[in-house]
């Protein structure tokens, strides 16, 4: 059997939405969204149930999944519907939705539901990705209210630099999206992962923590306890020596500049690591750690083994998790953790749960 695998801890799951929910001192939807981010949706769900107020994701296909798995929690659809036919789905299934336009508006003001929806209403307090500018929040939660149609309507917004806490731009959003609700009843919603971690101005009736849950820190630098929860590995599958100067891989990125001794490894693009990564890329290879050399091919990858001397066929490589920050792996090749966690694929999923042990 091919070893690359993704290990999948649930018991480090938990603890991030148990550290997210003390750090916002409110009540929080666990983001499950892209199926968890590429953790599995319907295992993440079922693992956080008992302790989540509830969860968020960004449509109804997601939602419906969760709910023929069996999760009874509320869930927030984060882009709300996309045409009024949905709408007996939200009602049939009992979803929370995001409103963030006007046309979701008329979608509403226009149903006529059995029992009244329960909204989220979208502030673009300075994203400018979706939300209702702030001069026009109070007349869209009139309509929402005058429509006979909705019950509770629940404020939010989305921050766009949370994670850089010295960017003045997410005080700015919070004195806008304040300064627009002001005279609205309702809970308000406006921390991300970033905003639980690093803004408490932000901290109020709902958080909404995503990539913290999983263990990659939006804050790297912070220290704030989180756990990782995927830990992507494979096995050296082979093992070549290269003379000084011999190239190696697609394109010859990579010249030896000493003697040295080249493990192939059962993991490539077609998994999810990284083309982008660059020479150097931290792995770790039985606990000891090197780096990647040569170009990501489509199934496999090489790991510098010249100075680890028992290493060999075999021995376990660890492309990201505890041993080597997800974040490391998405700084060298440019990118995020969100991408990176979301991109696996192929690999066998083993899931770790002292609760079902």
């Amino acid at each position: 059997m091919r070893p690359a695998r993704a290990l999948i801890d649930l018991d480090a799951l938990r603890h991030n939405y148990r550290l997210a929910r003390l750090r916002h001192g409110s009540r929080a939807l666990a983001v499950v969204k892209a199926n968890a981010y590429g953790h599995g949706a319907v295992r993440c769900a079922r693992a956080l149930e008992a302790d989540a107020d509830g969860f968020a994701v960004a449509c109804l296909e997601e939602a419906q999944e969760l709910r023929a798995a069996g999760i009874t929690r509320p869930i927030l659809l984060l882009e709300g519907v996309f045409e009024p036919a949905e709408l007996d789905a939200v009602e049939r299934d009992d979803l929370w939705m995001v409103v963030h336009h006007a046309e979701q508006l008329r979608i509403i003001e226009a149903a006529r539901p059995a029992t009244p929806y329960a909204v989220w209403l979208k502030i673009n307090s300075g994203m400018n990705r979706v939300g209702f500018m702030p001069e026009a929040a109070a007349d869209a939660w009139q309509r929402l209210n005058a429509s006979g149609k909705v019950g509770e309507i629940t404020l939010m917004t989305h921050f766009a630099r949370a994670d850089e806490p010295h960017v003045i731009g997410t005080e700015a959003q919070i004195s806008r999206f304040d300064a627009a609700t002001a005279d609205l009843p309702g809970a308000r919603s406006l921390a991300n992962s970033a905003g639980v971690l690093g803004w408490p101005a932000a901290h109020r009736d709902w958080a909404r923590p995503g990539i913290l849950l999983y263990g990659a820190d939006p804050m790297p630098d912070a220290g704030n306890g989180l756990l990782p929860v995927m830990t992507l590995e494979s096995r050296v599958m082979a093992v070549r020596e290269l003379a000084a100067g011999e190239p190696l891989g697609y394109g010859a990125r990579f010249h030896a500049e000493r003697p040295t001794r080249v493990g192939l490894v059962a993991m490539g693009y077609a998994d999810g690591y990284p083309r982008s990564a660059p020479d150097g890329t931290p792995v770790s290879v039985d606990g000891q750690p090197t780096g990647l050399i040569g170009r990501v091919s489509m199934d496999m990858l090489s790991v510098d083994l010249t100075d680890l001397p028992a290493a060999g066929p075999g021995s376990r490589v660890e492309l990201w998790g505890n041993e080597v920050p997800v974040n490391a792996v998405a700084q060298g090749a440019g990118t995020i953790a969100y991408e990176l966690l979301c991109n696996v694929k192929r690999v066998r999923f083993e899931y770790r749960d002292s609760l079902s042990a």
